[in-house]
């Protein structure tokens, strides 16, 4: 079941290389939290309360439903709904993926560590890059946000990797920085959509006049 799960979150990594309206980035960001939430708890060698109270309110409360719905709230405001023109090609930006997916396998396997999981270390590799590959390959600021959170899920992933007990501290201070994140750039957006209404990252030089 969690393999199938593992298998869902990359497939919604290659689904982000291919879409380029950003409705689909927000509908992809939740589609993860919910599978890292489903992850994370068929994974819990410890039910109680309290793990289940914090591995909820970190995946499914925050990364589901509040992380989506302020994504939502800013293509709302802003009114950009796809990619620039000048981003790369969709084709490319799969094959992009594609060759980051064989890195992330063969990095995993040349690792050979016992102590952590090679499926969920190759799969956490792959959203790093593929997050990288967003913000690198694309000029409008929602892009890189988006590639940003899901550098903050392959963090996430990389924590269940090395381990299945799910240090507290650790993802207590993943859900802090993407609090602070997503709301610090939920209204650096908003301005910048009062100076300019592209969005583009090349245009955030006219903020300092």
């Amino acid at each position: 079941m969690i393999d199938f799960f593992v298998l869902l979150f990359a497939f919604s990594l290659i689904f982000l290389s291919i879409t380029e309206r950003f409705r689909s980035y927000a509908n992809l960001i939740c589609m993860q939290g919910v599978l890292l939430f489903l992850i994370s708890f068929f994974l819990l060698t410890e039910v109680n309360w309290l793990n289940m109270l914090f591995i909820t309110s970190e995946t499914l409360l925050f990364k589901a439903v509040i992380t989506p719905y302020l994504l939502y709230r800013i293509i709302n405001k802003t009114g950009v709904s796809k990619v620039h023109k000048s981003a790369l090609p969709v084709f490319y930006q799969l094959i992009l993926t594609m060759f980051a997916f064989f890195v992330s396998i063969g990095i995993a396997f040349l690792l050979n560590d016992r102590a952590i999981n090679p499926s969920f270390l190759a799969i956490s590799i792959s959203s790093m890059l593929c997050g990288l590959l967003l913000i690198i390959t694309h000029k409008r600021i929602f892009s890189h946000m988006v590639g940003f959170l899901v550098l903050e899920n392959a963090v996430f992933l990389f924590s269940i990797a090395a381990g299945t007990e799910m240090p507290i501290l650790i993802n207590t201070g993943i859900l802090i920085d993407l609090v602070i994140t997503t709301l610090i750039l939920s209204v650096f957006l908003t301005k910048v959509n009062e100076r300019n209404q592209s969005l583009e990252v090349d245009n955030l030089t006219l903020l300092k006049d």
